[in-house]
Parts: C-alpha cells; sequence; structure tokens
C-alpha cells in the first residue's frame, strides 16, 4: 500500500495532482486543500474502490418485475405531502437549512412517527445522545421505540447497521461523519462524498430510507460537492424568515413525486405544526383596500396558494433610483418596469420601487406577472384596487397577457376563500365559476382597464 496526495476544491469537488491558487474547473481562489489517500494499485484506484464492486446481471427491459412502490406516511401530513405522498422503500433524502432552523426537530418528529412497527435508527453526529432525549423530553417523544447512536466514524455506524438492520435511518448531520480510508478531515469535501456514496449505496442494496441532514452555506447552497444532490432521490430545502415562527420546506428535487412541493410548518415549545391553511398564512386582511396590495393566485407544486403582493413606489432622490424585489426575482421586476413603460405609459424612472410578497413567501414563477405589476400601478397611481380581486397571468414583452398552467386549481383556491372576482389570461380552456366572476384579459392594457374600471 502506498499513500498518495491530491489537492481537491472545496468548493466545486475537483481536484488536482499538485496545488494552484485558482481551481481550474469553477475558478475559486484559496480552495484547494490537500488530502491523503491510500492507494491500492499502480492502475489508479484509491480508497479499496474494487470492495465494493457487486456482481449484476443484464437483464431484459420487459422481464424485470415491476413491484409496487408501497408509500409509507411519516405521520406528518405536510412532509408526506412534499415527499410526493411519502416514503419509498430505498430512498435516500438529503434534508437542507440554516442552522438553528429545526432540521433536528423535524428529522426527530419524522423518526418518531416511523418508529411504530418497524426499526429506526437515528445516527446524531453533533449532539450527544443526552441532548437528544432532552429534545425529545420537550417534544414529548421519549417513549418512542427509535434507537439513537451518538457516532461520526463511518466504520462504526455500518457495524451498527449490519447488526440492528434498520429500516430507516436518519443521520444528523452528513458533514460531522468521516471514514478512516481518507486522511483528510470531516466535512471536507472528499469525506462528504464517501460517506454519503456509500450510505446511499447501503440503502439501496438493503431497501432502507435514508435520511441525511446537509449545511447550507452562506449563498444558500447545500455545503459539499454539488454531486452530493445527485447522489440522492430526494432534495428538500428547510427554509424561515428571521423572527418568524413559520417554516417552509420545498423539494428541489424528488425522482418519486412532484418537485416544488411545498410544506408549511409553525415552530412552537411542542415542536414543528402542521398549517394546514397556508393561504390564510400568507394573506393578511386589511381593514379596507389600501394601494399596492394585490392578491396573487400562485402555484407551488400540487398546491394553489393566495398570496399577498405589496408594493411601494416613491419618488427618488437617487441618480439611479432603487428596485427592491423581496420574494420576487429581481431581473423580472426590471423587465416588469420596463413593460409598464411600453405598454401603459407609466413613466417611473424617477421613483423608487420596491416589491414585496407578505409572509416570507418566494415566488418565483412567471404567473406573478400580472399581481406585481397592478401592485406597482396602484401603487404608483396611488388607487387601491376593488376588494375582493385575485389575478394572475404571464406577461410577454409585447404587453401580451400569456395563458399559465393550473388554472382551474387556483379559480377554486380562490372560491374557497371567498374571493369574488378573478382576472386571468384569455384562454380557450378557461372555464366558469358559479362563485367568480371571470374577467378574461388579452393584454396588460385589459387587465389594467378591468382591475381600475370599479
Amino acid at each position: 500500500m502506498s499513500r498518495s496526495s491530491i489537492f481537491v476544491c472545496q468548493h466545486c469537488g475537483a481536484s488536482s495532482p499538485k496545488w494552484m491558487g485558482r481551481c481550474a474547473e469553477c475558478g475559486a481562489w484559496n480552495s484547494l486543500v490537500e488530502e491523503r489517500t491510500t492507494g491500492t494499485s499502480s492502475k489508479g484506484n484509491t480508497r479499496g474502490s474494487s470492495a465494493y464492486a457487486v456482481a449484476s446481471s443484464v437483464q431484459q427491459l420487459s422481464e424485470l418485475s415491476l413491484a409496487e412502490s408501497r408509500r409509507q406516511s411519516c405521520g406528518i401530513g405536510e412532509l408526506d405531502r412534499v415527499l410526493g405522498g411519502g416514503l419509498v422503500e430505498g430512498a435516500a433524502i438529503l434534508l437542507g437549512g440554516e442552522p438553528g432552523i429545526g432540521k433536528s426537530t423535524l428529522l426527530l418528529q419524522a423518526a418518531a412517527g416511523l418508529a411504530q412497527g418497524q426499526p429506526v435508527l437515528y445516527v446524531t453526529g453533533e449532539e450527544s445522545a443526552a441532548q437528544v432525549a432532552l429534545r425529545a423530553q420537550r417534544l414529548d417523544l421519549l417513549q418512542s421505540p427509535m434507537e439513537v447512536l451518538a457516532e461520526n466514524h463511518l466504520e462504526s455506524i455500518e457495524s451498527v447497521l449490519a447488526q440492528k438492520k434498520p429500516k430507516i435511518l436518519l443521520v444528523d448531520s452528513i458533514q460531522t461523519l468521516f471514514t478512516d480510508t481518507l486522511q483528510s478531515a470531516p466535512g471536507s469535501v472528499a469525506q462528504v462524498r464517501e460517506t454519503a456514496a456509500r450510505l446511499v449505496r447501503h440503502a439501496k442494496g438493503n431497501a432502507m430510507v435514508l435520511w441525511l441532514v446537509g449545511h447550507v452555506t452562506k449563498e444558500g447552497s447545500i455545503a459539499g460537492p454539488r454531486v452530493l444532490e445527485h447522489m440522492v432521490d430526494t432534495v428538500l430545502y428547510f427554509e424561515g424568515e428571521a423572527g418568524s415562527p413559520y417554516r417552509i420546506v420545498r423539494a428541489i428535487k424528488n425522482r418519486f413525486g412532484a418537485a416544488n412541493e411545498l410544506g408549511v410548518f409553525a415552530m412552537e415549545e411542542r415542536g414543528l405544526l402542521e398549517v394546514r391553511n397556508p393561504s390564510g398564512l400568507f394573506l393578511r386582511q386589511h381593514p379596507q383596500p389600501v394601494p399596492g396590495s394585490v392578491v396573487l393566485a400562485t402555484q407551488e407544486g400540487s398546491r394553489s396558494l393566495l398570496v399577498e403582493v405589496q408594493a411601494l413606489v416613491t419618488p427618488s432622490p437617487l441618480a439611479n433610483p432603487r428596485r427592491v424585489a423581496m420574494g420576487f426575482d429581481p431581473n423580472r421586476l426590471s423587465l416588469l418596469l420596463a413593460i409598464l413603460h411600453r405598454h401603459c405609459g407609466s413613466f417611473l424612472f424617477d421613483q423608487d420601487v420596491f416589491v414585496n410578497i407578505a409572509g416570507g413567501m418566494r415566488v418565483l414563477e412567471p404567473a406573478a406577472d400580472l399581481a406585481v405589476a397592478l401592485a406597482i400601478l396602484s401603487a404608483f397611481r396611488n388607487q387601491a384596487l376593488p376588494e375582493g380581486l385575485v389575478t394572475f397571468g404571464e406577461l410577454g414583452l409585447a404587453g401580451e397577457l400569456r395563458p399559465v398552467a393550473h388554472t382551474a386549481g387556483r379559480l377554486r383556491e380562490s372560491e374557497k376563500l371567498g374571493f369574488r372576482r378573478a382576472i386571468a389570461p384569455w384562454s380557450e380552456q378557461l372555464g366558469r365559476s358559479n362563485e367568480l366572476a371571470l374577467h378574461p384579459a388579452q393584454s396588460l392594457s385589459d387587465a389594467v382597464s378591468l382591475a381600475f374600471s370599479s
């Protein structure tokens, strides 16, 4: 056996045989760190990769058995929704979020719900077993039959897995694990990649559900190599505004369900509680209509939500007026201001424009264009839109209003919450509603006329 050194970029995971000041792959400066590996052959195989090789046989596609994929509930309805209806055997799930947002709390609650009738192992590499017990006591989960292991040595964890054979494995967090086959420190790119790959391989081979908790960098992405997100089947992001008790779990990737699915929770002393009616959370009822406020019917995965779009337009003392967007794409805001200038004659070049999605919600779909444009016009004209109005639609550069998907679901959610009027893009598939007055529009000017006509 021989030891060799490579230099691995801590941003992208690219390796180099010698140190360089700048990574040749991603361009990051001073990101290459030396890592020592153990060689096993002269052909370049390292880390004992032959030990993981498994003989497989070639099969015809038509001869493969279609085993029924049975969904298993976590006992948390909002989490089941984000996962696409529940857990699938052999699935690997990565949960990322900022420190202190509630990842460990959610994972412990899910583990307690899954431990009824099957072996569940909770591996903690950041806390001691006593600290986990304190959290379980606060959440009233001490009587749960799940097992807890405080360990960050991968080989030790693998020996426990071989002995206990759990059906659910939860690891908090993947950045704390390390393996003896690598000499680098825990949390390095090589350690995260190797430990995650071995755990995922074990989960796939033993029909075990694997949960991994991942740290989030200051840029908002999961720490470690980008390949970590490609290894797993599902990637969930835990989001929340500072000072707000509400939390959002968003599916970024899901091989067993719809991506961009959304689950809403409220953080309380008893842990994370489900929010059954998120639209009521994101809507702020004003005593009377106010300028700059428009209700948008948006779509997150399979869920239709109503959110309030707020805008503030004020004369700017600056040579370059400010354009600030919270919960909305700033580049999209600049595009909408140009469309308003060209097709509505609204001269906003000397105005500061602020747009906010109330409740800490992020809306990135183009269907929010019309609501944002009407909110800006309402604030600029200091004229409130009629009460009980909801709207959605994508704006084109020529000022046309383009149809969007899930129109029926958006209208049903609006009806359920008591809205009486809706301005939507015209299309042949636009149906009728008994309780909601539909006003189809083909262009931005048509929508503005309908919105400000009463």
